[in-house]
């Protein structure tokens, strides 16, 4: 796929009232705020732990579904998560995780690393404290890096995970968005790489 790079001097610089009209048009979705209370209700409250290979199975195929992920192997992926331990992480926001979880030993020997499903999963666990990558976001953000310098980071930066979160604040605080959380900013950045950087297939 391609994506199409023609419209990016039609994006509006990063404000309170750009991000609320984001949301305000999230919140207008009835497929988005069904997908995402869907989501909550199975990773918060139905099966919020991650020791039962059942629950992680259903939790890993029902967000490669809801998110197409393109995950090919939900059972290698989510015998995976179970090996790794990772409810104490989580608890503990420990941000290295989400690269361990990404980088995944598949049948045969080859080393697949599924970097965006890993953060989507985490932060299906902890919403306000794993942002989610995806390719719309990076997008975003290096669009902004170029018009503005808000911040000195390459798109390899943003696969470490811990590095991608100290720029997805780095770009709060210098658009002056501190009122919105972390979830809430990647609501904005997400819609806003939809629309500016559609994919052609």
């Amino acid at each position: 796929m391609i994506y199409n790079i023609n419209m990016v001097e039609n994006i509006n610089k990063p404000t309170e009232i750009e991000v609320q009209k984001y949301l305000d048009l999230w919140d207008s979705l009835e497929n988005y705020t069904l997908q995402e209370s869907s989501l909550n209700k199975l990773f918060l409250k139905t099966y919020p732990d991650n020791t039962d290979m059942n629950d992680v199975l259903i939790k890993v195929c029902t967000l490669n579904d809801f998110y197409s992920t393109n995950i090919f192997s939900p059972f290698t992926i989510a015998k995976h998560i179970v090996a790794l331990k990772i409810d104490e992480h989580l608890r503990n926001n420990e941000l290295t995780i989400v690269n361990k979880i990404a980088n995944v030993t598949m049948k045969g020997g080859k080393i697949m690393n599924f970097y965006s499903f890993a953060t989507k999963y985490c932060s299906h666990h902890q919403p306000l404290n794993y942002p989610i990558y995806d390719s719309y976001v990076e997008k975003v953000l290096i669009h902004f890096k170029k018009v503005d310098n808000f911040a000195v980071f390459t798109k390899i930066d943003l696969k470490s995970y811990e590095r991608f979160k100290e720029i997805l604040i780095t770009f709060r605080r210098f658009y002056n968005l501190d009122k919105f959380d972390l979830k809430q900013i990647d609501k904005y950045l997400w819609q806003l790489g939809k629309k500016s950087f559609p994919k052609k297939y």
